[in-house]
């Protein structure tokens, strides 16, 4: 293997397309020719007994992850692929909860890649594929899917499934998927086709049309006495979806095991990134990788007690303009990179956190942004020491 391509995130690089998913390329044609090129490589595709797509603005990947835990619970072997990851690829193509580790990624890459670039296939397509090739090499009994953008020509829907979960859909991703709700939920509902079980949240009025048309029937009713592992009331929200669909599978024999041994594994899955709180001598830090006004919302409402600094960093095509609103009623002072509003500017969150260490020590931060945000933050606060607490029940409190 040549020096440069040592790396997981170097060979993937290779393709010449962003690694942050930003290069998203609508159509399944790449994907149906690079699918098509395994099998004459010789790769087995075959098709797991269940397959579940989730999509959704929000929330998606905590659902997703809660629904594997359940499925694993069950006895069942599961596969579960999310994006984007945090600090390594492999986070994001798991078999019974484990992530696909390098070597494995090596090898598999060293074969798709060449048929990825021939095809002018995409990074997130690429990956797609990698994750459908592992886990039928792995034989496993369900696969679980997070879509990437939208849902219509999402590389994950270039495969049938069996059952469609929608989560909370909001305004994210506009100049790819559209400017409005409707259009949003039009693409995002496509997430059902073909499918036997289409389930979803409640939505908000302007999605109702798509979603009748695409087979979702009355939204999943949230149970507010749910205690998931996750911190956050939305998260009640992501596992009152989890248990509707691990039940209707149950009930349809799809499934077996312990129903209190499920459910009690779908409330206690963990995902990196969500609330999650360090210590840091004296000082709280929440990170979170809400990146877009409707995540934001749910942070805030969750919010208690109020926080000395909020750091957000999100993507340049991003505005804050609705969000900084929301965070001026838990916050001090708020920073970020670029924006009206912010009380300072500071390239990166690791300038963040360095200003938050020297003007707000012993108090409460919270991190918000997208996944590159996260992955920078913890690796600032573990090189300074810091520790990850479970403090899931504080609201945004001492998570001691």
């Amino acid at each position: 293997m040549n020096a440069e391509l040592d790396s997981v995130e170097q060979m993937l690089l290779a393709l010449g397309a962003p690694a942050a998913d930003r290069d998203y390329r609508p159509g399944h044609a790449r994907m149906h020719a690079l699918l098509n090129g395994c099998v004459g490589a010789g790769f087995s595709l075959r098709r797991p007994r269940l397959r579940i797509r989730v999509a959704g603005t929000n929330g998606k990947g905590s659902t997703a992850a809660m629904v594997a835990a359940g499925l694993m619970a069950a006895g069942a072997r599961v596969a579960l692929y999310s994006s984007p990851h945090i600090q390594r690829f492999g986070e994001r193509i798991r078999i019974d909860g484990a992530a696909l580790n390098d070597a494995a990624l090596r090898a598999y890459l060293t074969q798709l890649l060449p048929m990825a670039k021939a095809v002018g296939a995409s990074y997130f397509e690429l990956a797609t594929t990698l994750a459908l090739v592992a886990f039928s090499q792995a034989e496993v009994d369900v696969e679980v899917l997070e879509a990437g953008v939208g849902a219509r020509f999402d590389a994950t829907t270039a495969v049938a499934a069996d059952m469609a979960l929608l989560t909370p859909i909001a305004l994210d991703h506009q100049a790819w998927l559209g400017d409005t709700l409707a259009a949003i939920a039009e693409e995002k509902a496509y997430v059902g086709v073909g499918c036997r079980w289409c389930l979803t949240v409640e939505q908000p009025e302007a999605a109702n049309d798509a979603l009748a048309r695409f087979g979702f029937q009355e939204p999943v009713v949230v149970d507010d006495a749910l205690q998931p592992a996750m911190a956050g009331a939305h998260q009640q929200q992501n596992a009152s979806l989890a248990l509707r669909a691990l039940d209707l599978l149950y009930r349809n024999d799809e499934m077996a095991g312990d129903w209190a041994t499920i459910g009690a594994a779908t409330l206690a899955a963990q995902l990196d990134g969500r609330l999650a709180c360090y210590r840091l001598a004296g000082t709280t830090v929440w990170l979170d990788a809400a990146h877009n006004a409707h995540g934001v919302a749910a942070v805030v409402d969750w919010v208690r007690e109020r926080m000395d600094v909020v750091l957000i960093y999100t993507r340049e095509d991003r505005s804050l303009a609705e969000s900084l609103p929301q965070l001026r009623r838990i916050a001090d002072t708020v920073i970020g990179q670029s924006g009206d509003g912010l009380d300072h500017h500071l390239p990166t969150v690791c300038d963040g956190l360095a200003w938050a260490q020297c003007h707000a020590p012993g108090g409460r931060w919270l991190v918000l942004g997208s996944f590159l945000t996260v992955a920078a933050a913890q690796n600032w606060l573990m090189a300074h020491g810091a520790s990850l607490f479970d403090g899931k029940n504080h609201g945004g409190g001492d998570c001691e």
